[in-house]
């Protein structure tokens, strides 16, 4: 039964994610999180890290994570191919009708019209990231504010836009600093 749920709910993700893996988080969430509480928000948020650290699409890496978590390599196996598979036969039909038909009008309006469709899913997507990482079980209060996540962010934004610094090495700068940070903590 929990390979069928898993092959479902990722086919399910693999078929509505359009614009890629930032549109698919809140599909993501949706499922993992909120339906069938395969993870917690905390762990949600680790995936995201993880599937941002490791090559390859963000969501054939949570299918293949959360697949792992749940039911082992062929929990895996199984919400790996769930997710793909959708993509597989979309592109594959979308690439001839759009070869065919690129010229036509109704075609271009489709397209433009889904954009802004795509910038709200990652737009919902990045606002759960951030208020995971700077509250504290996603209790949006005063109290529970993370001000070193909020120095990190704002230190790494700096220097991702203005120092135009490679992201990785940012990367590498954040878990550092926090890491530096913890150490102090627990020592004080």
């Amino acid at each position: 039964m929990i390979y069928i749920q898993l092959f479902l709910s990722f086919l399910q993700i693999g078929l509505f994610s359009f614009g890629g893996g930032y549109a698919a988080m809140p599909l993501i969430q949706n499922q993992v999180v909120d339906t069938y509480h395969w993870l917690s928000m905390t762990e949600f948020t680790d995936l995201i890290t993880i599937s941002q650290m490791t090559p390859g699409p963000i969501a054939i890496n949570s299918a293949t994570f959360v697949g792992m978590k749940v039911a082992d390599v062929p929990g895996a196996v199984v919400a790996t191919l769930g997710c793909i598979l959708p993509s597989c036969i979309l592109v594959t039909i979308l690439a001839y009708v759009y070869i065919k038909y690129k010229h036509l009008k109704t075609i271009q309006n489709i397209l433009e019209t889904l954009r802004p469709a795509v910038v709200s899913l990652i737009a919902v997507a990045g606002l759960s990231i951030i208020i995971s990482a700077f509250f504290q079980e996603n209790n949006i209060s005063f109290d529970t504010l993370k001000f070193q996540m909020i120095a990190i962010f704002c230190v790494c934004l700096y220097l991702l836009l203005k120092k135009k610094m490679n992201p990785i090495f940012v990367m590498i700068l954040a878990g550092l600093f926090n890491m530096f940070y913890e150490m102090v903590y627990i020592l004080l």
